[in-house]
Order: C-alpha cells, then structure tokens, then sequence
C-alpha cells in the first residue's frame, strides 16, 4: 500500500501553481471529435516550417550514437554559437531542457530562502516556479495598459533581498521590445541580476544582447524552440558575464543538452536560409493578422500577435475558434492579463487565413 508523503516535500512547492501550457494536436481531436490532420495548432509559438532539414539529418546521423555520453558543458555548440552571436565560449552557457534549464540553473546558483525577484506583468509565466522551487518569492509589478514597463515601479519594488530581476523583451504575450534606456537604467540601479529573456529576439528589429559586454549583471537567455524550429528538442543558451558563467558551470547538471540535440543546434545554426525563411514568414504573417483580424491587435515584434477580443471573453472565442479546429492560447493563465486576450502564433498564409476567418465568424455572431 502506498501512502502520500507531503511532508517529504519543502512546503515552497505547494505553493506553486502548475505551469499551464498551450493545448495539443491530440486532446483537441479527442475532445472535439476532429480529424487530427484538420487541426492547426498556433498556440505554442511553435515555428510553422518545422526544423531545418540540415537539422533532423544532423539528428539522425547522431542517432546511432546515443549510448555514448554528449559533452559535459555542449562545448561544440558552444563555440557553434560563438561564430553565431559574436561573443567568446567563455560568455556561453547551453542549457536543457530548453531555457527554462537556464532559468532553473540561475535560481539553483542564486536564490535562497526568502530571496525575491521582481517579475514585471503580464510576462511568460515560468520565471517563478524555479524561484519558488528554490524558496525565492516573487514581487509582481503590473504593467502599463499598453504592456510597456512600469520602470518607476520596477525600480521601487527592489529591496536589500532583490537578487533578481527578469524581463522579457519581445514580451511574451504582448509582443512588444523592452527599450534600452529602460534596460540601461535598471541595469545601473540594482545590485541585483537582471535576466533578459530574448527567446522571440530573431523575429525582432534589435536586441540587446550586446549590453552584456558592458554590465556584469546582466544574462541573456535565448532558445531554439522558436525562430529554429527546435522546441521538441528542449534546446536553449545563455549569453553572460564571463565571472557567472564559470560559476554557473559549477551549479548546472552536466550533460544536460542531449547528443541529437547538440548536433540539430550546430546544424541549425548553419541552416542560415531556413533562418531567413522562418523569420520572414513571422514577419510577414504578423502584418497580415494585425491588419485582417476584426478585433483590436497589438503590433508584435515576436511571431505571434496579441489579440483584444473585448467585450467578449477569451475563453469563449478560444472555444468557438477550437471547434473549427484551430488551437489559440487564451491568455487567462497570464498572471493580470485579464480574460479578454488571446495569443496567435503567426501561421503559414493558408493557416493565417483560416484564423481570420474564424475570427470573422465570431464578430458576426456577436
């Protein structure tokens, strides 16, 4: 007979609310009664032209490997992405699974019992499990209508336990770039790290990286599941100081970048026309949904847009939408979203245009 045990468990983990992600291809089927191939799935983010082929041979030609240990530190990514970002190995850190690792192994490095971090909202969701998981308390700071940062609140919300702060820029659901001024003067005004969250940053105009060379608390945190098709593999990076980066070493779990998702990065990496293809088709389609869906659309710089369906609510439109078998994140689980917004992901052009119109659909029953 097995009995529950919660006594076992810190009690920081009750406390934690389970991480809700974007529905599947297969619970929707199930649930609606729809042919899986019928279905479009734009509620992940996830990239429309799937990995790059460089990528899935690189995958199977590591295939028969797989008994064999990866490099403890990914050091041939590592210097893969060197060539790709400008920055030495020395301010490079690969992470699985994906850059929730990263964000895992920062907060297992950094974070102790009673320590905050200050969380501008609406944002991604995930930064305060593995705060919480390492005893850490999350300060929220709303912010602006237009989802713009708060940086007068951001600023007064640090104290003497502030240890990090995290941003996210294209933000994650809104889509909008965080400015530099406002990176610039946080990054000068707190004791704190500050944790960049770019893992939409190939779909934008600019990003910031580049501060990193000029600040010694700042991190970067990039991912392959979007602009390189990768997310099954749970691949992701970080860009920082040199003096972390070797202690991050220390703290990490070693080989935790998998052999074929080693070698798909460094051939992804190399695929530079897939690249362009998959950022032009973000880029594009957000234009087109932002001009064609019939409700209020926020500009994104990321490969979804944000969508105000006001005064309907997000859930029912979510529902209308999953149907017609067309799978939409609605915002709700984003902590002061509110129960208006709904996430598309940016689609192929067939796909973007069975969304409008669905969406068409829906303005006309009102």
């Amino acid at each position: 007979m097995f009995l529950s045990r919660p006594e076992l468990i810190k009690k920081e983990i009750f406390d934690i609310a389970e991480y809700v992600p974007g529905k599947s291809i297969e619970e929707i089927a199930s649930a609606y009664g729809l042919d899986p191939a019928s279905i479009i799935k734009l509620g992940s983010n996830e990239n429309p032209l799937g990995p790059s082929p460089k990528a899935v041979q690189a995958m199977m030609d590591a295939a028969p490997c797989t008994n064999i240990y990866p490099s403890a530190d990914a050091i041939e990514l590592r210097e893969a992405l060197s060539k790709y970002t400008g920055f030495p190995v020395s301010n490079l850190i690969a992470s699985g699974p994906g850059m929730d690792g990263l964000l895992d192994g920062l907060c297992r490095l950094i974070i102790e019992k009673g320590d905050e971090v200050i969380i501008p909202t609406p944002t991604f969701a995930y930064y305060e499990l593995p705060a919480k998981a390492c005893g850490g308390k999350p300060v929220f700071v709303r912010r602006k209508q237009d989802f713009s940062l708060d940086l007068e609140k951001v600023l007064k919300a640090q104290s003497e336990r502030t240890k990090i702060i995290f941003l996210c820029s294209p933000n994650n659901p809104s889509g909008n770039l965080l400015p530099e001024n406002d990176l610039r003067i946080i990054l000068e005004n707190t004791k704190a790290l500050v944790f960049l969250d770019e893992a939409y940053v190939e779909f934008a105009d600019r990003n910031l990286a580049e501060l990193v060379r000029e600040y010694d608390n700042l991190v970067v945190g990039r991912t392959f599941s979007k602009a390189f098709g990768l997310a099954g593999l749970r691949l992701g990076y970080g860009i920082m100081p040199e003096w972390l980066a070797k202690e991050y070493i220390k703290a990490a779990t070693p080989f935790s970048v998998s052999l074929p998702a080693l070698k798909a990065g460094i051939a992804a990496l190399s695929d530079v026309d897939h690249l362009r293809k998959s950022i032009e088709i973000a880029r594009v389609g957000r234009e087109y949904l932002k001009e064609k869906i019939p409700f209020t659309v926020y500009p994104s710089q990321a490969n979804f847009v944000l969508v105000d369906v006001a005064p309907l609510k997000a859930k029912a439109v979510t529902q209308s939408l999953l149907r017609k078998g067309i799978i939409v994140r609605p915002c709700d689980s984003f902590r002061e979203a509110g129960d208006t917004f709904i996430r598309v992901t940016v689609g192929t052009r067939e796909q973007n245009e069975k969304v409008i119109r669905a969406f068409e659909t829906v303005k006309n029953e009102v």
